[in-house]
């Protein structure tokens, strides 16, 4: 036990004397254990306590509350990526090679450090979409890929905000919540009924744009190793690797899912193209067949006939001839 707070004191130290002072005394700054512990909590919530609580229970339907809480998510994402625009990327103050960190209190250099407390926040406020899911009891939703996305997002920004509040990092910001005002605004349509299924087409290019997204992020962080700039190195590989895990994971799904339906609908469509011929040469053959031993379908109303049968409908002509011949047939009897 001693070691471990002898282990805590020297993390506080070290985060006193390395940490931006300007976010030191903000919510949740001043250690990353409460951040980590909200972490765990949320995997334990979704994993284990979540589905054991919801198991005997009816999945709740949530409808009205989706619709609020996505189009929430809508209207904070634009904020967010309002306010780490204005504030740096899209005023051309910001270099897209190398933005070292402004560790001045000047007004726009503030509201960007702001920006990035709150983009932390966010983190937590994504942790709804798991505890909907779970309420809904929607367990195929509740993915690894899903899990490690949202548990690990609040501790990564929270070393951001605690030692790079502003600078190069925060074009990760920007690119992710224009990703999610779009990601929102899906889940806003789905959740206002099938009336808009219509609407929601590209599905599958959402998941394109976030592989796209962590590509860019790779690209834009991974550059400063190859340049000079005075920004963290450890904070280049903490961000463009977690880019790269994320890309291959989402990949994965990707793969896993839309890949799958494709050749999964590619297979139906098949076997229903080779039922349909099945189908038309045994009707080809019933008809040939009564026209050789009855005569009531000669000059050429045997194609046609079968073209009724593979449509599911009889002519009333064949329908008063099939009475005739049974009516006959019963008679001799």
């Amino acid at each position: 036990m001693a070691l471990i707070m002898k282990y805590i004191d020297s993390m506080h130290h070290y985060m006193d004397k390395y940490g931006d002072p300007r976010t030191k005394d903000w919510p949740l700054m001043s250690s990353p254990l409460p951040t980590l512990a909200l972490c765990l909590g949320y995997v334990y919530l979704v994993k284990v306590l979540g589905p054991r609580l919801m198991e005997n229970r009816k999945p709740f339907q949530l409808k009205n509350t989706l619709i609020v809480y996505n189009f929430v998510q809508v209207v904070f994402s634009a904020w967010l990526f309002y306010e780490i625009g204005v504030s740096g990327w899209l005023t051309g103050h910001y270099n897209f090679r190398c933005q070292p960190v402004d560790y001045s209190n000047h007004p726009k250099t503030l509201r960007m450090v702001h920006a990035c407390w709150w983009y932390y926040f966010s983190k937590f406020t994504e942790f709804f979409d798991t505890f909907f899911f779970v309420m809904r009891k929607k367990s195929s939703q509740v993915s690894t890929l899903h899990v490690i996305h949202h548990g690990c997002m609040p501790m990564s920004v929270w070393f951001g905000v605690k030692f790079t509040p502003g600078g190069h990092s925060t074009f990760f910001g920007l690119l992710n919540t224009f990703v999610h005002i779009v990601m929102y605004t899906y889940y806003l349509f789905t959740a206002l009924g099938p009336q808009f299924q219509k609407y929601l087409w590209w599905k599958k290019y959402l998941t394109a744009l976030q592989m796209v997204q962590f590509v860019l992020i790779m690209v834009h962080a991974f550059q400063l190793l190859f340049i000079d700039c005075n920004y963290p190195k450890a904070f280049v590989w903490w961000i463009g690797m977690h880019a790269v895990m994320f890309f291959f994971l989402f990949n994965e799904f990707y793969q896993s899912t839309y890949k799958a339906q494709k050749l999964k609908r590619e297979a139906a469509a098949a076997a229903k193209k080779r039922e349909s011929e099945l189908l038309l040469q045994q009707q080809n053959g019933h008809m040939a067949n009564g026209s050789a031993g009855n005569g009531t379908l000669s000059n050429g109303t045997g194609n046609k006939a079968a073209d009724y049968y593979v449509r599911g409908d009889v002519p009333a002509e064949m329908e008063l001839t099939q009475r005739s011949t049974t009516n006959t047939r019963t008679t001799a009897q």
